[in-house]
């Protein structure tokens, strides 16, 4: 077992990527022709796909230099960590129903008119997807949304293999690669890193920033708000919506504590595992710490609504995780709003009797259409206006 290097072995005053260096497989500008020509073969990428490749381009994925052959594939779906030792959540894999790739073919993957990469094909499978839903979901039900997309998404062979990037993603929200958000990180400093996919709300701004107060953060730190912009649930609110919201947000609350950034990934919804793969990710975006909060990343059943995962078994998992990977964890706190003292936690305004004020999802999303007053303690204004605007 390879065990990842210590936190010490890090370039100047921010945290060492995981495996040691920051992956970049994007070719020099001058050789770019020459290999776009040497591809036989051209694969249009998904969504998902697309954000993938960018991760593994720009380092996001670090160590990783490309989709994983089967041999990494397997490990990871049975434990979840690579043959050479590495920890990893969910395995990255290249799809495709063309029986005409090959092992040793070069594929050119497109995406939406860009040719973003080539891929030399190393590898080549017919996974069994029963044996992936239950190794990295836990279960096989097709309720699962991550489930129902291997399944019914994903296509019958995955690609194993090497990458030559040529060009990044144009989208809509412009996302810093993870040399360019740890080249703005304070030198010596924690950083925070806080997971989202929805617009942000008071509690949650309540919550990332009295993380920085937290006693495993050190006095100067900062928040790095990084919201998933890929593909999410199918009754999530659109990525460019949720980006004007938080670009509205970050000049309205203009915090130098806070700093923004935007990653291009697809959530899977996988509860623990994916919990661990937001946290190798972060890592590799310069992050120290991670804010880990109920019940992340998990989904309910879309027949019955139970739940697929614990409450708590992502936090622990990763945990669990955080020694190897040199991060620390912070818990998510478990504010509400109180008519005497604002946002406290939940068990404060319990000991003490305090005047709990609530708003539920469904009620907020009422307001939106009908154009009532949405209370400044529940959303910002300025997030509302994006929100009623769409």
């Amino acid at each position: 077992m390879i065990a990842s290097p210590s936190a010490s072995a890090q370039s100047p005053g921010v945290i060492a990527p995981y495996g040691g260096k920051l992956v970049d497989l994007m070719v020099a500008p001058d050789q770019q022709e020459a290999v776009k020509a040497s591809a036989n073969h051209v694969l249009e990428c998904s969504d998902r796909n697309a954000c993938d490749l960018e991760l593994l381009v720009g380092g996001g994925f670090s160590p990783e230099r490309g989709f994983m052959h089967q041999g990494d594939y397997d490990a990871v779906v049975a434990g979840h960590r690579t043959l050479s030792g590495y920890l990893f959540g969910l395995p990255i894999v290249m799809d495709t129903d063309r029986e005409d790739v090959a092992i040793g073919d070069r594929v050119l993957l497109s995406y939406k008119g860009q040719d973003l990469a080539v891929l030399q094909v190393e590898d080549k499978w017919e996974p069994d997807k029963v044996v992936e839903a239950k190794g990295c979901y836990g279960t096989t039900s097709l309720e699962h949304p991550a489930v129902r997309m291997i399944a019914t998404e994903r296509k019958r062979f995955y690609l194993g293999g090497t990458l030559q990037g040529l060009e990044l993603p144009k989208r809509i929200f412009p996302c810093k690669s993870p040399a360019q958000v740890r080249a703005e990180l304070p030198a010596g400093e924690d950083v925070v890193a806080f997971q989202c996919r929805n617009p942000i709300h008071r509690a949650h701004y309540e919550l990332f920033t009295r993380a920085l107060h937290a006693s495993n953060v050190s006095e100067n730190a900062v928040v790095l708000v990084h919201p998933t912009c890929g593909p999410t649930q199918q009754d999530d609110i659109p990525g460019g919506v949720r980006f004007q919201t938080y670009e509205r947000l970050a000049a309205e609350v203009d915090n130098p504590r806070i700093r923004w950034a935007y990653l291009p990934y697809a959530m899977h919804m996988a509860g623990p595992r994916e919990a661990l793969q937001h946290m190798i990710i972060r890592r590799n975006y310069g992050c120290t710490h991670f804010i880990i909060g109920r019940d992340m990343a998990g989904c309910k059943s879309s027949l019955s609504g139970d739940d697929f995962y614990g409450p708590y078994d992502a936090q622990n998992f990763a945990q669990e995780c955080a020694v190897e990977l040199a991060m620390e964890t912070v818990p998510s706190l478990n504010l509400v709003f109180t008519e005497e003292e604002g946002y406290v936690t939940a068990e404060h305004a319990e000991a003490r009797g305090l005047h709990v004020k609530k708003l539920s999802g469904t009620q907020f999303r009422k307001m939106l259409r009908s154009g009532e007053e949405i209370p400044e303690w529940f959303a910002f204004r300025s997030v509302v206006e994006v929100l009623r605007a769409t």
